[in-house]
């Protein structure tokens, strides 16, 4: 069997961590959670999460040791799952999923979640607050990489996530890798 490498990114809330959960246990994969070790960076500097990726814009640094970590991954054997922004872009050997379910359904699930490091008085603040992280890292990738990460037409797959269980989620992206494997061996 193929290894099983699978890039997953897209929307605030969109439902990458759960179904990247499903996905590993699915598939016996690790996952390389990028945000995990941003919010861990975050942290360490008494900042949110949104307040990290400003700071970001003018400390590169941080995204270096991210991405050079992640690119290590494209010869790796094995099976991962990247819960990451760019690593379509540092791993192009791993299939690329964008999920996506728009603003409000991402302040929606934020608050829902109930996060430690993004709380909101109010879903109107939270989806303030996606836009203003979501352009703070558009803009960074762009001008540190020139890739614009809102452009699907990077992604092998979007998934819309709005209206799916997370299961049906994973089932779509089982069912899309599996042809894009078996594509890649004609």
């Amino acid at each position: 069997m193929e290894h099983f490498k699978i890039s997953l990114t897209g929307d605030l809330g969109s439902g990458k961590s759960t179904v990247s959960e499903i996905l590993r246990k699915r598939f016996d994969a690790e996952i390389i959670s990028v945000g995990k070790m941003q919010r861990k960076f975050a942290a360490e500097h008494g900042m949110n999460i949104c307040e990290f990726n400003v700071y970001q814009q003018t400390h590169p640094e941080f995204d270096t040791l991210l991405d050079t970590m992640i690119s290590e991954y494209e010869n790796a054997e094995g099976n991962f799952i990247f819960d990451s922004r760019l690593a379509w872009h540092f791993v192009p050997s791993a299939f690329s999923v964008y999920m996506k379910c728009g603003y409000e359904e991402s302040a929606k699930r934020i608050m829902e979640a109930n996060r430690s490091d993004e709380k909101f008085a109010s879903a109107e603040e939270a989806e303030q607050s996606i836009r203003r992280r979501r352009e703070s890292e558009r803009q960074r990738y762009m001008d540190f990489y020139g890739v614009d990460i809102l452009d699907l037409n990077n992604y092998d797959i979007v998934v819309d996530t709005r209206f799916k269980t997370p299961e049906e989620v994973a089932d779509e992206i089982e069912k899309e890798w599996k042809n894009y494997i078996e594509s890649k061996r004609k």
